[in-house]
């Protein structure tokens, strides 16, 4: 029981890797708050949480909007006196050619990977400092903010960001005893991939299994990683085992950025 007595918050929790997260915080004794742009699914996530003998809420959140996170912070609080954890999970994947595109995209991307992020950032350091101090802080960035794919430099900017992010807001805070780290994966077996149209392409080519196995072959490991390892990574970040980790990248991508 890692996190017994403790309270999180997991953004991008409806699904892949936070939803995963939100389930492994559960069985570790953590207090969790479900939150994703997808209300419903949160919800689903949180039910399921609860009748497996869990402690969970969910909360519709658009990490976009300070509003949001000061509400659903404030009612985390309330309810639960405190939050200990948070882990910032939501994210979408795009790509287009610099030259083709927008400004607009640009800065979509941009909004969720990064801007969401400091802005949960921002508003749990505050509640932590409130209550004396002490806490973690993790988010979920990407191999793609370590080692550059052409054609996706949104994406890829938007989480090496992060990982700068979090280091500096480490910085600020070691001596409130409030960690900040990134955990970093790599290709992740999660619902994000079937939405990209390369993937259907893929699977008519070389069905369902094959499919993965090609978004695997630049993988050293020779697979993708399920959520529940990168989950593990983060719970361990989360947890008082990682209590002299700040300001780190934990990487998680099967030998691909080596």
């Amino acid at each position: 029981m890692k996190l017994q007595g403790k309270t999180a918050l997991v953004t991008g929790a409806a699904s892949g890797i936070g939803e995963a997260t939100a389930k492994i915080f559960a069985a570790e004794g953590a207090r969790v708050a479900v939150t994703d742009v997808d209300g419903d699914r949160a919800e689903m996530v949180a039910a399921r949480l609860r009748e497996e003998g869990g402690d969970a809420v969910s909360f519709r959140l658009d990490v976009r909007r300070e509003e949001e996170w000061e509400a659903i912070i404030s009612e985390v609080v309330g309810r639960w006196d405190r939050l200990d954890v948070l882990v910032a999970s939501a994210g979408i994947s795009f790509a287009r050619p610099v030259g083709e595109m927008s400004l607009e995209e640009w800065r979509h991307v941009h909004s969720v990977n990064l801007d969401g992020a400091f802005l949960g950032i921002k508003h749990a350091v505050r509640v932590m400092k409130s209550q004396g101090g002490g806490g973690s802080i993790v988010l979920v960035g990407s191999a793609s903010g370590i080692k550059a794919s052409g054609g996706a430099a949104a994406y890829c900017s938007s989480k090496a960001g992060l990982r700068l992010l979090a280091k500096a807001t480490a910085l600020e805070c070691a001596a409130d005893r409030i960690r900040v780290n990134t955990v970093v994966p790599g290709g992740v077996k999660t619902p994000m991939w079937e939405g990209m149209p390369f993937f259907e392409d893929l699977k008519r080519e070389h069905g369902e299994a094959g499919a993965w196995k090609a978004i695997a072959v630049g993988t050293p490991l020779g697979r993708l990683a399920e959520p529940a390892e990168v989950a593990a990574g983060i719970l361990f970040l989360s947890s008082d085992d990682a209590a002299c980790v700040t300001g780190a990248d934990l990487v998680i991508d099967g030998g691909y950025t080596a």
